[in-house]
């Protein structure tokens, strides 16, 4: 491809994903400042799917350096703070006596030593391996927000994200990248792709303001993938043999009586699946992510309704679920020619642990922050593109993984199908088996392409109780009496630290009429 100055980018398609794209090119390429043009295009009738109402802290990250202001993302886009998130029955069900954790943002605290192998000496006593090397646990199950209002903007007691309105948060993209980041938004429908010999997109027509010609196009349409997967015939790599959830059923409830605003989010276990629980200050995003080949989509709504019965009594009938077909997997390529993807168009896992939001942000910032200057330079890019996203993929997928194939439920088919071996990618295989027999450590997670490390690990597996024999490893840890000192610090900090904390909803609330001090 002979050399050109990249001078205008077409993104198709709005929503969480197009807009993050949108506002993390401007924000580095700066369009106002004499940098290549950004377009989004947008359908106005495509409504935003919304499952991904659930972030981690990286987003938190992202707003600060986009320059968007704490108190204005809150109250726009009715965001409350998230913690942990809370998982419900995935070790053992109801039945077999019940069983939950969190899997909280802060890392574990440690002194002079790492204290997580003295929790497995049991240093520690009957103590959760959250509460022994945290305050996080305790703040979340007391129901107190990550800060105070003598904190500045992003900065918090804890590390946190945010729960939020997925429409709202679009919408408020759209505002700021339009009006700080100079944004160029047009409405419209894209009715034919107009392509060179080679393959490479040359223009789209649409259906409002004719044709749109780009040199690098970003698609953003969702599942459907009409440029990377339709017109570039870019095939899908599914990965359902190994996460079997092929479908949620989304609600939005209101609050019951006694209903409380958590700090987290809960995700309960369910027969053939789970249920995510996020609180807004005024409903809950509420949804069944299920397998329908364990389970028929009557069956699932049955098992949201009862869900919502408990705090909502017989209303629970009279709730709208919203069926949503789920292609798990990504592409064969995510940047193919002058086409890259993002979003649902490049891949999709289940939303547990807030994966969707995850990628996209993560996606859209490696992809500005590594965007080719000239055409010529295109190839290159998207090969080391490829490799880099296919592999966070695929750690991605084995993280997810590890939820599952850690129970010791035994109470349907789809929760003994996923602690089969044919269903457990070899990679997390290898990592389980080293792991009976050596604690997880930061060599583990050598790639900074993955983006869950250690830490995430450790919260998960310590909160699925998996084994580890450590006492061969006994003689390597010389500093009980040190550790035991470090864990004793840690529960003052917890009983100090109480008196100023706020409740969760207090704070929204505080935050929405007085604002956060900005540095």
């Amino acid at each position: 491809m002979p050399a050109k100055a990249i001078d205008h980018i077409l993104i198709v398609g709005g929503g969480t994903a197009g807009w993050l794209t949108a506002v993390h090119l401007a924000k580095h390429l700066k369009p106002n400042q004499g940098g290549p043009k950004v377009t989004l295009l947008e359908s106005p009738n495509i409504p935003t799917v919304g499952v991904g109402e659930g972030t981690v802290p990286a987003m938190r990250d992202s707003l600060k350096y986009l320059g968007i202001s704490e108190t204005d993302f809150i109250r726009e886009c009715d965001a409350t703070f998230k913690q942990s998130i809370k998982f419900v029955d995935w070790l053992r069900s109801p039945a077999e006596g019940g069983h939950s954790y969190h899997h909280i943002f802060d890392y574990p605290m440690k002194q002079d030593i790492d204290l997580s192998p003295y929790y497995h000496l049991g240093a520690c006593g009957n103590q959760s391996y959250v509460d022994a090397l945290s305050v996080q646990g305790m703040m979340c199950d007391k129901g107190y927000g990550p800060k105070t209002m003598t904190h500045n903007e992003y900065e918090g007691l804890t590390s946190y994200a945010y729960h939020l309105d997925a429409a709202k948060f679009a919408a408020y993209l759209t505002k700021f990248g339009v009006e700080k980041l100079g944004i160029s938004h047009v409405k419209g429908e894209m009715t034919t792709v107009k392509q060179a010999e080679d393959g490479t997109i040359l223009s789209l027509s649409t259906d409002t303001v004719g044709e749109l010609c780009a040199d690098i196009f970003i698609d953003c349409t969702g599942f459907r993938s009409l440029l990377l997967g339709e017109t570039l015939d870019i095939p899908f790599i599914d990965k359902s043999h190994i996460l079997f959830a092929d479908y949620a059923l989304a609600a939005q409830l209101p609050y019951g009586p006694d209903d409380h605003l958590p700090c987290h989010t809960i995700a309960t276990a369910k027969e053939a699946g789970w249920i995510w629980d996020i609180g807004l200050m005024e409903r809950r995003g509420t949804g069944y992510v299920y397998s329908s080949h364990h389970t028929s989509h009557e069956a699932a709504e049955k098992v949201i309704r009862d869900y919502a019965r408990v705090s909502l009594g017989d209303k629970a009938d009279e709730i709208s679920t919203r069926q949503i077909k789920m292609k798990v997997g990504y592409r064969e390529k995510l940047w193919e020619k002058n086409c890259i993807a993002v979003g649902l168009s490049q891949g999709f896992v289940e939303p547990l642990e807030a994966t969707g939001l995850l990628m996209f942000d993560a996606t859209a910032r490696m992809l500005a922050e590594q965007f080719p200057a000239t055409t010529e330079t295109i190839p290159v890019v998207a090969d080391r593109f490829n490799q880099r996203l296919k592999l966070t993929w695929d750690k991605v997928i084995d993280f997810i993984k590890l939820h599952y194939c850690t129970s010791q439920r035994t109470d349907s088919d789809f929760w003994l199908d996923n602690c089969h071996a044919n269903s457990i990618p070899q990679s997390l295989q290898d990592k389980l088996h080293y792991w009976q027999h050596s604690l997880p450590s930061a060599y583990d997670f050598s790639s900074r392409l993955e983006i869950f490390n250690l830490e995430n690990y450790q919260y998960v597996l310590n909160g699925m109780e998996f084994k580890t024999d450590i006492e061969p490893l006994k003689s390597r840890y010389a500093d009980l009496a040190k550790a035991q000192d470090d864990f004793e610090a840690i529960q003052q900090y917890n009983k100090q630290l109480e008196p100023q904390l706020i409740p969760h909803r207090d704070l929204i609330r505080r935050i929405q009429k007085y604002g956060l001090q900005t540095l």
